[in-house]
C-alpha cells in the first residue's frame, strides 16, 4: 500500500508507532415513548441521576490519582450538568406530559446540545462533547444498557470520530500508544487528558481522513506536528524510531538539569516561568524547574459555578498561591471570561462570534464591580510583597486608561480602609490582537510590562482558527507577519524600558527559542511540562547566534521558509528533526 500522510491539529506532543484500533461506539437512541405512571418515571429519572453522579465521582477519584486534580475537575464539571435546574425542570416537565423518562431525558439534553453546536467556537464545541457524554451516561442507566468500553487487546493507536473523557479514563494507560480523532481541538478535554497522560494526540482530522484509517494498519503519529503517516515505508519507520530515541534521550537530559538556570552559552540568563490555571499546579511547576508563575489564569475561580466568587474567597486562594511560590513572582491575569468562556450567573447574551465579543477586560469594564472585587482581593493578597497584574484582551488606549484608573481607585479605597496592600504593583497588558501590538509604545506610558499571547495573536493576525481542520495549517506562529508584530512590540517596549515576556504556546516550541531570544524577549512562560526542554534549548545558543537567526527570519515571506531556515541553522538537532514532519 502506498504511504499516506494525514494532517490534523497537534494536541499532545510525542511520537508513537503501532497498529490502529478503531473505537466506534454506537450511541443510544430512544424512540418516542409514552408513560402511564408519571411518579414512577420521575423516580426512575432520579435513580439514574444518582447512579450517574456516583460513577462520575469515582472517575474523578481515578483521574485525580492518575493525572492530577486539575484534570479530575473535568468529571466534577460533568456532575454539575446533572444538577442544572433549568435542564432538570425541562425534563421533568416532559415526563409530566407523559413522555418516558428516557425519551424526556434524551430530548431535553438534545436541546442544549443543539444550542451549543450551532455556535462555531472552540470552548463551546468542547462542551458539546461533554454534554453528549453526560447524556449517554444517564441514558445507559435508564435503558439498562452497558457501557461500550475502550479495551484494545494490545497497545494501539486509538482512532475515533470523537472520544469522551470517561472512555479515555476507563482504558488502561498501557494500552494507549496515541490518540487520533476526527473532531475536537487542542483545548478539548480529551486533548487535556492526553497531555496529562503523556500520550501523543492528533485531533481535528475530519471525516474523510478518518475513513482512511482502518484497524490493523501500522501508522506513525507525530503529536508535535499533527501528522499521521499511514503504512510508512521502512526508511520512514527507521527515521521516526531514531527520532523517538532522541526524544527520550533529550527528555532524560532535560529532566536532570531542569532546576538549573536557563542561561545561553555566552552568559545571558532568562527567567523561565510556568503557565497555570489552578492552585494545585504550583507544586508541579516548581518540580519542573519553574522560576515563578508567569501566567495564572484566574478564571478557574469564576467558571462552572452558580455565582461569582466573593472577595474573601479570592483573597484566600491568591494568598495561598503567593505563599506557595515565594520568593519567586506570580503574574495574575484578571479573569478572561465572557464570550467563549461563559459564566451562567452573568446572564450574558450568546454571541455569534465569541472570540470577537465581550470577553476579558471588555467584560470587566462593562461590569466594573466584578473586576473591582477581584482587584481588591489581589491587592490585599499581595500585602507586603510585589504584585503583578496582567489584563487580557486589551485593544485600545481608552481601555488601558480605564483599567489604570480603576486600579488606582481600588488602591486608594483600600488605603482609606486601613487594609495592608502590595508594596510594589506592576500592571501588564496581554498582546493578543494586532491593535495592541501596534499601540505598544502608547500603552507603555501607563503599564509596566507586556506579555505576548501568541495563540490569539496568530489567530487574529492571520484570520485563521487553529482549531478548525480547514484553517489550522494557516494559523502558524512562525508566519513572518506574526514575527514582525512580535519584533514591533518588543522594540517599542524596550524603547520605553518595559519588560516583555511570552506566555503563548510558541514559548514552549523548541524550534522557536532562537527566534524569541533573537527578537529580544526578556522572560518566557509556558506549561510546566515544557520547562525542562525549553531551558535545555536556551543553553545551546549564544545571543549573537539567535539575533542573526531572527534577523534573517524577519526577511522571509512564508512560515515554511522561516521553519526551514531555523531548522537548517539550529544548534539543536532534536528541535530541527522534530519539526521535519510539518511541511512534508
Amino acid at each position: 500500500m502506498k504511504e499516506k500522510r494525514i494532517r490534523g491539529v497537534a494536541a499532545s506532543p510525542g511520537i508513537a508507532i503501532g497498529p490502529v484500533y478503531r473505537y466506534e461506539p454506537v450511541p443510544i437512541h430512544v424512540e418516542a415513548e409514552t408513560c402511564q405512571d408519571v411518579s414512577a418515571e420521575l423516580a426512575r429519572l432520579e435513580a439514574a441521576l444518582v447512579e450517574a453522579r456516583q460513577e462520575l465521582r469515582l472517575l474523578a477519584e481515578q483521574a485525580s490519582k492518575s493525572v492530577g486534580s486539575k484534570e479530575a475537575a473535568i468529571f466534577s464539571a460533568h456532575e454539575l450538568f446533572l444538577q442544572d435546574p433549568e435542564l432538570l425542570q425541562q425534563v421533568q416537565q416532559r415526563i409530566r406530559q407523559r413522555q418516558s423518562a428516557a425519551f424526556a431525558w434524551q430530548e431535553g439534553f438534545q436541546y442544549y446540545i443543539q444550542q451549543l453546536g450551532a455556535i462555531q467556537d472552540e470552548y463551546l464545541q468542547a462542551r458539546v462533547l461533554d454534554l453528549e457524554d453526560v447524556a449517554q451516561r444517564v441514558l445507559r442507566h435508564l435503558t439498562g444498557q452497558s457501557e461500550q468500553s475502550l479495551q484494545p487487546s494490545a497497545p494501539a493507536i486509538i482512532v475515533a470520530r470523537e472520544l469522551t473523557p470517561s472512555a479515555l479514563m476507563r482504558c488502561p494507560r498501557e494500552a494507549i500508544l496515541a490518540l487520533c480523532t476526527a473532531q475536537g481541538g487542542p483545548t478539548s478535554h480529551v486533548a487535556i487528558l492526553a497531555r496529562a497522560l503523556g500520550v501523543p494526540a492528533v485531533v481535528g482530522l475530519g471525516e474523510e481522513d478518518l475513513a482512511a484509517l482502518r484497524s490493523g494498519q501500522v501508522v506513525i503519529v507525530d503529536g508535535e506536528q499533527g501528522l499521521i503517516v499511514v503504512e510508512p515505508k521502512e526508511h520512514e519507520l527507521l527515521i521516526y524510531q531514531q527520532r523517538r530515541r532522541l526524544l527520550q534521550e533529550q527528555a532524560l537530559q532535560a529532566e536532570q538539569s531542569r532546576l538549573l538556570p536557563a542561561c545561553t552559552s555566552d552568559g545571558r540568563c532568562y527567567p523561565v516561568r510556568a503557565n497555570i490555571q489552578a492552585p494545585e499546579e504550583v507544586t508541579e511547576a516548581r518540580a519542573c524547574g519553574a522560576e515563578g508563575i508567569g501566567l495564572l489564569r484566574t478564571e478557574f475561580l469564576f467558571l462552572d459555578r452558580s455565582q461569582a466568587p466573593s472577595e474573601e474567597e479570592q483573597l484566600a486562594v491568591y494568598r495561598a498561591i503567593i505563599e506557595a511560590t515565594q520568593p519567586a513572582p506570580v503574574v495574575f491575569r484578571t479573569f478572561d471570561i465572557g464570550g467563549d468562556k461563559p459564566a451562567p450567573y452573568l446572564s450574558l447574551p450568546r454571541e455569534p462570534n465569541p472570540f470577537l465579543g465581550v470577553r476579558g477586560v471588555r467584560l470587566g469594564l462593562k461590569q466594573p464591580e466584578l473586576l473591582r472585587t477581584q482587584l481588591r482581593a489581589l491587592l490585599r493578597a499581595g500585602a507586603g510583597r510585589e504584585l503583578r497584574i496582567l489584563f487580557p484582551m486589551v485593544s485600545s488606549f481608552e481601555e488601558i486608561e480605564a483599567l489604570h484608573q480603576l486600579t488606582q481607585a481600588v488602591r486608594e479605597e483600600l488605603r482609606q480602609q486601613g487594609q495592608p496592600l502590595a508594596e510594589r504593583l506592576e500592571l501588564g497588558v496581554m498582546i493578543e490582537v494586532p491593535a495592541a501590538a501596534l499601540l505598544t509604545e502608547a500603552f507603555a506610558e501607563i503599564v509596566d510590562f507586556f506579555s505576548l499571547g501568541t495563540n490569539d495573536l496568530t489567530q487574529y493576525t492571520l484570520a485563521a482558527d487553529r482549531t478548525n481542520e480547514g484553517t489550522a495549517s494557516l494559523a502558524d506562529p512562525f508566519h513572518p507577519a506574526v514575527l514582525r508584530l512580535l519584533q514591533l512590540t518588543i522594540e517599542a517596549a524596550h524603547r520605553r524600558q518595559r519588560r516583555v515576556e511570552i506566555c503563548g504556546e510558541l514559548a514552549a516550541e523548541p524550534l522557536a527559542i532562537p527566534l524569541l531570544l533573537g527578537l529580544g524577549i526578556d522572560e518566557l512562560s509556558m506549561v510546566p511540562r515544557a520547562i525542562p526542554r525549553c531551558k535545555q534549548v536556551i543553553r545551546r545558543w549564544t545571543q549573537s547566534e539567535a539575533r542573526q537567526v531572527a534577523l534573517q527570519a524577519l526577511q522571509m515571506r512564508t512560515a515554511a521558509e522561516v521553519r526551514s531556515y531555523v531548522r537548517a541553522c539550529s544548534t539543536d538537532e532534536l528541535a530541527a528533526r522534530a519539526d521535519d514532519g510539518r511541511e512534508a
